[in-house]
């Protein structure tokens, strides 16, 4: 019964971490509308989500500060890959096309990670493996193909892709050895790593510019500093709490399950706030995907973790 129970509360929290996850897109979108370049929203959202988290880590890392030291490279690969450049791209690729057509190629992470690893081990994957990669190819082309004689926009597109390769690294990152690094520390630096790095990107060159536009959200204009405020607290600390909340209660595999719910999350957000809407085939689409990474996960001995730093 107290399983049951845990089981239960862990389930609840995993569904706070994918809405809270979820609301990103559809906050951030108006705002790169207002003038705001993709790194310099990254920027500001990583920053706050990190120094939001800092004080846990402290308290988390008390004693075992060797433990940093360790991770280090960890802690570089999840600031430069898993923040900095996956939500780089990802946001870029929202500048041209929908918050649920690009939050779905993303999503696709876990279907490249099979590939590659087919390729290194020369060994061929399970049937229910195999299976679930065709059916969620064939949503990514129902997904990928607007309706109505419009076009989706190559740029929007690839760079959707380039942040699906992102996510796919960060996996491989998070399911490194902690090494004694507390989860919350590893979020919080790891944060924290990637808004230096994005600040000091655009020193160098890369597009960053900022406004003080206000933003209209749900048809109501707001001051800018607002959903960027709300990114940074709920879609990034609120969000990385959760999940790491939840992986320790229910364990990488269901966790990993739950986070799917990020992908319906930023859809219906997007639909809500900006007023979005996917076609009956893209629709359709968005469902094969999420069966066929339910059939490749459900495989799987050692469940992948979810694209958030819960390791």
């Amino acid at each position: 019964m107290k399983h049951t129970s845990s089981t239960t509360v862990g389930l609840l929290v995993a569904v706070l971490a994918a809405v809270a996850f979820g609301t990103s897109g559809a906050f951030i979108k108006p705002v790169l509308a207002s003038g705001w370049s993709p790194a310099a929203a990254v920027t500001v959202r990583a920053l706050i989500g990190g120094l939001v988290l800092a004080p846990f880590a402290l308290i988390a890392l008390r004693g075992r500060w060797d433990a940093v030291w360790r991770g280090r490279w960890r802690l570089l690969g999840m600031g430069l890959i898993g923040v900095a450049a996956t939500q780089l791209v990802y946001f870029a690729a929202l500048q041209t096309i929908a918050v649920g057509t690009a939050i779905l190629v993303e999503y696709m992470a876990p279907l490249l990670l099979v590939a590659v690893a087919w390729v290194l081990t020369r060994r061929r994957p399970a049937t229910v493996v195999l299976v679930g990669s065709v059916v969620s190819l064939v949503g990514l082309v129902l997904v990928v193909t607007p309706s109505g004689g419009s076009t989706l926009d190559p740029v929007g597109l690839l760079f959707a892709i380039l942040a699906m390769v992102g996510c796919a690294a960060y996996y491989v990152i998070s399911a490194r050895p902690a090494k004694g690094l507390p989860p919350v520390a590893f979020a919080a630096i790891g944060l924290l790593i990637g808004a230096l790095s994005l600040w000091l990107a655009g020193l160098v060159g890369v597009p960053f510019t900022t406004s003080d536009a206000d933003v209209t959200v749900l048809g109501t204009d707001v001051v800018w500093w607002v959903p960027l405020l709300f990114v940074g607290v709920v879609s990034t600390a609120v969000a990385y709490a959760s999940s790491i909340t939840a992986s320790q209660m229910l364990g990488s595999r269901l966790a990993s399950f739950a986070g799917l719910l990020e992908v319906v999350a930023a859809t219906g957000f997007a639909w809500i706030l900006l007023g979005e809407q996917l076609s009956l085939a893209q629709l359709l689409g968005g469902v094969c995907i999420l069966l066929g990474i339910g059939f490749v996960r459900s495989e799987r001995a050692p469940a992948v973790p979810i694209p958030v730093p819960v390791q």
